[in-house]
C-alpha cells in the first residue's frame, strides 16, 4: 500500500529543492567567473569574501561609495583605496598601496584607527575621528570611521570607511557655544552686544539697554550706537572697530562717548573676536562698561586737589604773614621763636580738628577747648563755657581758632589768668543766635589785674580784630573794662552750619 505525503512534508521537500537549485546556480556562477564576492552573515559577525584574481568588481564597488574607503590586510597595510580617501590623504593610489594606514594619517587620528582595528577583530565597530587642518581658517574634519572584518580571496583584513560628519559636529559645537555664550552674556552686569561679521547685532543682554533702549537685535551696531572714541582724532569709527575685531585684532579698554545713549554717556569699550567651533571667527563681542561713577570720582578728586591747592596756598600765605608781623613786634630771636611757634601751633591745632572731621565743619566749643588746652587746666575751673554749640565752616574755624589763641596767650601773660583767682567766661550773645546775622561770642575776663586801654596795638590785636572781617558783619571788638577785658567776636552768618 502506497503512503500519501502530508502537507508539511510537501512544503519541506519543496524548500530543499529550491535551496539545492540555488546552490547549483551559485557553483555554476563561480565556475564561470560570474561572481566577484560573497557576503556571509553569521550570528556574531559579517564577513566579505571576494572571488577571482583581480577583484576589479570589488574595486568598482569601493569607488562608488560616497565615504572614503580602504581595504587593509591583517597587518593594516593598504590594499585598495577609493578616490575619496586618496583626496582626503592627498596621495595617489600607487603611493598608498602597501603602506600602513596608520602611518599616512595624522598622529592622533592614526592612534584612534589603530584602536578601532583592534576592537573590530570579529565584528563591525565604529569610532569618531578627526583630521586636523593646517590653515587657521580651515575647520578640522570629523569622520565616523567604521571597520568590518574582510576576506579578499585568501587574505584576511578589514574594510574601513570614513563618513564625513564635520557639518554635524560643527553645528553641534556652534549650538553649544551659543548656549554657553548666551548664559555668560545674559549674566553680565555690563552692556554686552554680539555682532556678526557684517556688524549686525545678533544678541544683546538686558544691561545693554543703557546704551540703546529700542530693539537692538538685527540692527547695525554703528547705526544705533555711534561712538566717539577719545584720543583717536575721529579716525576710529564703530564699523572700523567691528572690522578690526573680525580680522582678529581685539580692542581693550578704549574710552568712548555714546552720543545717543539715553542716560550714561561715558563708557570703557572692549571688543574681542567671537570664535565658534573650529576656531573660526564669526563676529565680535562688544562690552561697554559704565564710566559714570569713575568720571564722578575723577571730578571729585580734581575738586579736592584744587581745594587742597587753595588751602595750602592760603595756609602758606597766612604763615608768611604771621612770621612777618611777629618779627616786627618782638625784639629778640628767642622771643620771636616763642611767639611764632605758639601761633603756628594754634593754626595746626585747628587744622588737626578739621582733618578729623574731613574738613567739613567744627564746633565752636571744640575749637575753644583745643586752643586753651596748652595753657589752661580744665580741672582748675577757671574757664566756663555757656553755649557755643554751633558749628562753623573751615575758614571760620581757622580764623576763630587764631583769635582764641591770641586772647588765651594774652590773658596768661597779662590778663585774668596771669594771677590766682582769675576767671574767663565764654558765651553766645545776641537774641537770634546767629539766625538773622552774625553769631557773637563774648570773651569776658574777671578776677585779674586792672585793665587799661592799649597804648600800642601789636600783631595780636590785629589778628583778633581782622581775622573774621572777610564776611559780612564779621570781626571783633574790645571793651577795656577795668574789671576785666571783654572781647566780642562776630562770626559771619554764612559760615554757620
Amino acid at each position: 500500500m502506497t503512503e500519501t505525503p502530508s502537507p508539511d512534508k510537501d512544503v519541506l521537500i519543496a524548500d530543499l529543492r529550491h535551496r539545492l537549485a540555488e546552490a547549483e546556480e551559485t557553483l555554476r556562477a563561480i565556475r564561470e567567473n560570474e561572481v566577484d564576492a560573497l557576503v556571509m552573515r553569521g550570528t556574531l559577525a559579517e564577513e566579505v569574501f571576494t572571488i577571482g584574481g583581480d577583484c576589479e568588481s570589488y574595486r568598482a564597488f569601493m569607488e562608488t561609495m560616497e565615504p572614503g574607503a580602504v581595504a587593509l590586510d591583517n597587518a593594516g597595510r593598504i590594499l585598495y583605496t577609493n578616490s575619496m580617501l586618496e583626496q582626503l590623504l592627498g596621495k595617489g593610489s600607487a603611493e598608498l598601496q602597501g603602506t600602513f594606514l596608520v602611518d599616512v594619517l595624522p598622529t592622533d587620528t592614526g592612534t584612534e584607527i589603530k584602536q578601532l582595528l583592534s576592537d573590530a577583530r570579529a565584528t563591525r565597530k565604529n569610532r569618531e575621528v578627526h583630521f586636523p587642518r593646517d590653515g587657521d581658517d580651515e575647520l578640522d574634519l570629523h569622520f565616523v570611521a567604521a571597520a568590518i572584518p574582510l576576506r579578499l580571496g585568501t587574505i584576511s583584513g578589514h574594510a574601513v570607511t570614513f563618513a564625513n560628519v564635520t557639518e554635524r559636529v560643527y553645528n553641534e559645537g556652534v549650538e553649544q557655544s551659543e548656549h554657553a555664550a548666551r548664559a555668560v552674556i545674559d549674566s553680565a552686569n555690563e552692556a554686552v552686544l554680539v555682532c556678526d561679521r557684517d556688524g549686525i547685532i545678533t544678541h544683546a543682554n538686558a544691561a545693554s539697554s543703557i546704551v540703546y533702549e529700542g530693539d537692538r537685535v538685527g540692527r547695525a551696531f554703528a547705526d544705533i550706537i555711534p561712538l566717539d572714541f577719545h584720543g583717536t582724532s575721529g579716525v576710529l569709527h564703530p564699523d572700523d572697530m567691528v572690522a578690526m575685531v573680525v580680522a582678529g585684532t581685539p580692542l581693550q579698554g578704549i574710552e568712548a562717548t555714546a552720543v545717543n545713549a539715553p542716560k550714561v554717556k561715558d563708557y570703557l569699550v572692549s571688543a574681542a573676536p567671537l570664535r565658534v567651533a573650529g576656531g573660526r571667527i564669526s563676529g565680535a563681542v562688544v562690552t561697554m562698561v559704565d564710566l559714570s561713577h569713575r568720571k564722578a570720582a575723577e571730578e571729585r578728586q580734581q575738586l579736592l586737589m584744587r581745594e587742597l591747592d587753595h588751602r595750602v596756598k592760603n595756609s602758606l600765605a597766612m604763615v608768611a604773614s604771621i612770621s612777618a608781623r611777629t618779627a616786627s613786634t618782638v625784639s629778640t630771636v628767642k622771643e620771636f621763636q616763642a611767639v611764632f611757634s605758639g601761633r603756628i601751633q594754634a593754626l595746626a591745632a585747628t587744622h588737626n580738628l578739621l582733618l578729623e572731621n574731613a574738613w567739613s565743619s567744627l564746633g565752636l566749643r571744640d575749637i575753644v577747648r583745643s586752643e586753651l588746652a596748652p595753657y589752661v587746666d580744665d580741672a582748675m575751673g577757671s574757664v566756663t563755657i555757656d553755649g557755643l554749640n554751633r558749628a562753623v565752616t573751615p575758614r571760620a574755624a581757622i580764623s576763630f581758632g587764631l583769635v582764641v589763641h591770641e586772647l588765651t596767650t594774652n590773658t596768661v601773660k597779662y590778663g585774668a589768668l596771669s594771677q590766682e583767682g582769675g576767671r574767663i567766661a565764654l558765651r553766645e550773645i545776641g537774641g537770634d543766635n546767629g539766625k538773622n546775622g552774625p553769631l557773637v561770642v563774648e570773651w569776658r575776663e574777671s578776677g585779674g589785674p586792672l585793665v587799661a586801654p592799649l597804648e600800642r596795638k601789636g600783631f595780636g590785636h590785629t589778628v583778633i580784630t581782622r581775622s573774621l572781617q572777610y564776611g559780612s558783619g564779621g570781626g571783633a571788638e574790645f571793651d577795656f573794662d577795668p574789671a576785666g577785658l571783654v572781647c566780642r567776636i562776630s562770626i559771619p552768618s554764612e559760615d554757620l552750619s
